[in-house]
């Protein structure tokens, strides 16, 4: 069980602490912002082409979750998951309804007029199947068995299923408490992966927060700990230009993995998503080291592509 627990209102106001443990996501700014920062990173970059790319799919999810708001009663669905002990959107337990391909239909309209050549016949492929069929695909690609989707697939797919998860998340009610415990890497909302890591500032400088890749909120980690296995004795910082780089790779010697990090106070306009997938020559280095990858970036699932 995560250390991380959603309750009521009442009950985090009698245990409230003095850090956040969990954000939620403002979706009216996130996706934009992720936008704009592909945009600019696509600059000068190898991958420019693909963050551009990359950029119009998280603007046809902006679209798409304003075009599609959600308004669902969640307050059943987390008392019945916080009696059996798991996060309230899990992925595992939580009976998707068909709003999620109501978004999917809506990001494949808004990609089509302008989507590569390539992208095309993919699009076209999840408009031809039927909702049965894209359920399934989805069960799979939840479950992180992606040779069953494909990865031609698995982007677009993931994209709808993220901004249903984001659009159910913000409307939690209640709020959260840190409790004593481990098993922090997954995310205590909905139990999928990090993208990466980031030391916020602001109201929470200083604080390190682990954003979900599905449903886009944040939890907080505290610093030197492996976000993956909890140890400290064996972690490394990598960074592809100096110390002072807003981008950094944690590395951990205990179980072999690493996670980006992300630094605002070096840039404050890092993003977990778009900085992550701009600075894939720093994971290929730490991963001539012996590291694996913990986090989960959709947008890596056909960037070979």
């Amino acid at each position: 069980m995560s250390s991380i627990r959603i309750v009521s209102q009442d009950e985090v106001v009698k245990t409230a602490g003095v850090i956040p443990p969990l954000l939620f996501a403002n979706l009216k700014s996130l996706y934009p912002r992720r936008a704009e920062r592909l945009r600019q990173l696509a600059e000068n970059n190898p991958l420019g082409d693909y963050l551009n790319f990359a950029a119009t799919v998280v603007d046809a999810q902006s679209k798409a979750q304003y075009d599609h708001p959600l308004k669902i009663d969640l307050t059943e669905t987390l008392k019945t998951a916080a009696a059996a002990g798991y996060a309230p959107l899990s992925v595992k337990y939580f009976p998707r309804s068909a709003h999620w391909q109501v978004l999917l239909a809506a990001i494949i309209a808004e990609l089509e007029p302008d989507a590569p050549e390539h992208v095309l016949p993919v699009l076209e492929s999840l408009k031809k199947m039927s909702s049965t069929e894209r359920e399934s695909l989805a069960t799979a690609l939840l479950a992180g068995e992606i040779g069953k989707v494909g990865s031609d697939k698995a982007l677009f797919l993931w994209a709808a299923l993220s901004v249903y998860w984001a659009q159910m998340a913000t409307q939690i009610p209640g709020k959260a408490r840190a409790e004593y415990g481990e098993q922090r890497h997954r995310c205590p909302v909905c139990d999928s992966a990090p993208v990466a890591s980031m030391v916020h500032i602001g109201t929470d400088a200083g604080l390190r927060y682990l954003h979900c890749s599905l449903c886009e909120s944040e939890w907080h980690v505290v610093r030197v700990k492996c976000s993956n296995c909890e140890q400290t004795g064996k972690l490394n910082y990598w960074s592809l230009d100096s110390e002072q780089a807003a981008v950094k790779a944690e590395s951990c010697g205990d179980c072999g993995s690493y996670l980006k990090i992300l630094y605002q106070d070096k840039d404050q306009y890092v993003e977990p998503v778009a900085d992550d997938l701009a600075s894939l020559i720093l994971d290929a280095k730490v991963e001539e080291e012996g590291f694996s990858r913990s986090g989960l970036n959709p947008f890596l699932f056909s960037a070979g592509e």
